[in-house]
């Protein structure tokens, strides 16, 4: 295919397309076998070989720095062939044009997932204490009181690395932190947070995660932080957020957890224990104490007797339980933050416009256990590629209230804690929905349908605009938002929904793209 008289054919007009594109697709895998390749199966074979857990929480870090440079050579050469292959011209033939979809579908993915892998492995060193000490806050939240970042704090626990050695220290309830006072709000938290109702946002301990980006979540937590008996004196390095899903995730790969009282959860119901179950079969003082123990021993298990089939595991975990929210992490040390934000583990608002976000975030006004029973879905319809590179879709979004009259009664019988502390709001979803344009696009045409939408208004959230508003659903009902987004001009991919977690890990996000083509990268 790469012969003097197949070079002169690829000169020909319309059908020398394909016979370059078809030149193209047999370079790039020649060059994956050739370089790509062999340097990752070097990567594999030295991880493999090395004694990743030398026990007693102790991890040996000193394999994975020396694959670092490696699997980052590695991912740069893939990066590249792969930018070489979508830069192919536009085939003709169909059965060519069949072949080059199929391997631009399965390179792109590959791309993406190593180059998420090849993050991963830059963070370890500086997250595991390599050179000093580091202090992380584990913020447990609870999704079934939903903040926009991901639900009430329910406990803070203290990961503590030292070269490789992990010890989570002690997890204090929220009422332990409370009397240490806010998290220090802008004036844009407090007005939309606090000042607007009906459920005032206090920016305490349990609040933190109302903010929807995890930096500003971070720096809530280091003011309490630096108030405490505890922390005073003890610099915080950053912070981890996570959720029972996340936990559950954990669980599936370390295996089943037992609880002080004998009950054991496994990775098919942590999740729904933590998020609903907890409330109805514990009294309200014992919630806290078995959501510590879960992630106490879910978080401490993540690194013990790690291989490299457990390392690929916790890996391939961290990335898909980021993209749902699930799992989070910042820190303030300018250097690792950029390398973990570089990753996709630190949960943002919509920033790329190269790859489009349109923003979704909730906060229970309820004071209640009701984010169990709100079910979200969302589909995302491309209606235009515009002549100036940006695209055009139309975006419904839905949240369901599933509650029916056997769980009402059931949780009921708990007291008010699920389903609300206001008798003239039990059993209702009272959402504050914050939505936001993609980076560098614009946002028109929002409409809602259903349930009872009140207080809309377009706002300004530390530099962005957002739309806001406050959606009461009652037992059964549903509240649809439709909007129309338009990407910015640098857009390259499909619009995403990036939204506030719920207790499960389908994000309820369908995708037509079946109007028109990208195509460009």
């Amino acid at each position: 295919m790469h012969g003097t008289l197949w070079n002169i054919a690829s000169k020909l007009p319309v059908y020398g397309d394909d016979i370059t594109a078809v030149q193209g697709m047999t370079s790039v895998v020649d060059s994956l076998i050739g370089d790509s390749v062999p340097q990752f199966m070097n990567v594999l074979t030295t991880l493999k070989n090395a004694q990743l857990s030398t026990g007693d929480g102790q991890l040996n870090i000193q394999p994975i720095l020396e694959a670092q440079k490696t699997i980052v050579s590695a991912n740069e050469s893939l990066q590249q062939q792969v930018q070489k292959y979508q830069n192919l011209p536009k085939a003709h033939i169909g059965i060519v044009n069949d072949a080059y979809n199929t391997g631009k579908t399965q390179l792109t993915k590959l791309a993406d997932r190593v180059d998420q892998l090849s993050g991963i492995f830059q963070i370890p060193p500086n997250f595991l204490g390599s050179g000093q000490t580091r202090t992380y806050a584990l913020m447990a939240m609870t999704t079934s009181e939903e903040r926009s970042s991901g639900g009430l704090i329910g406990s803070v626990g203290v990961v503590t690395t030292d070269n490789g050695k992990i010890s989570i220290g002690d997890f204090r309830s929220n009422k332990e932190c409370i009397p240490y006072g806010a998290g220090d709000p802008t004036e844009d938290e407090q007005r939309i947070f606090e000042q607007w109702g009906p459920l005032k946002m206090s920016f305490d301990i349990r609040d933190l995660a109302v903010y929807p980006d995890t930096s500003r979540v971070a720096e809530g937590m280091q003011s309490i932080w630096q108030r405490t008996s505890w922390g005073r004196d003890t610099p915080l390095d950053g912070v981890l957020m996570v959720d029972p899903v996340f936990l559950q995730e954990l669980v599936k790969i370390n295996g089943n957890i037992t609880l002080s009282d004998g009950r054991v959860l496994a990775g098919g119901n942590t999740a729904e224990f933590l998020l609903n179950k907890v409330y109805i079969d514990y009294p309200v003082y014992m919630q806290d104490t078995y959501f510590a123990q879960v992630a106490e021993q879910t978080v401490s298990n993540m690194f013990s007797n790690l291989d490299l089939t457990k390392l690929s595991k916790v890996a391939q975990l961290m990335g898909s339980m980021s993209e749902g929210r699930c799992f989070s992490m910042y820190s303030f040390d300018e250097a690792t933050e950029k390398t973990i934000s570089d990753a996709g583990f630190t949960a943002q608002t919509p920033s790329s416009e190269e790859h489009p976000q349109a923003g979704v975030y909730v906060t229970e006004q309820n004071p209640s256990k009701m984010g169990w029973y709100i079910h979200r879905t969302s589909k995302i319809t491309r209606s235009a590629c515009n002549n100036d590179g940006s695209q055009t879709y139309h975006v419904e979004y839905t949240m369901t209230n599933t509650i029916d009259d056997n769980q009402i009664g059931i949780a009921g019988a708990a007291g008010t804690y699920i389903l609300s502390v206001n008798a003239d709001q039990q059993g209702r979803g009272v959402e504050k929905t914050l939505i936001y344009a993609p980076a560098g696009g614009s946002l028109t045409n929002l409409q809602t349908s259903g349930g009872t939408v009140t207080g809309s208004r377009q706002e300004t959230l530390n530099g962005k605009t957002v739309y806001a508003s406050i959606a009461n659903i009652g037992p059964g009902e549903s509240v649809t938002y439709s909007f129309d987004v338009t990407t910015s001009i640098k857009a390259v991919s499909d619009l995403t929904i990036d939204q506030t977690p719920m207790g499960w890990t389908d994000s309820g996000v369908t995708t037509d793209t079946a109007a028109c083509s990208i195509n460009k990268q």
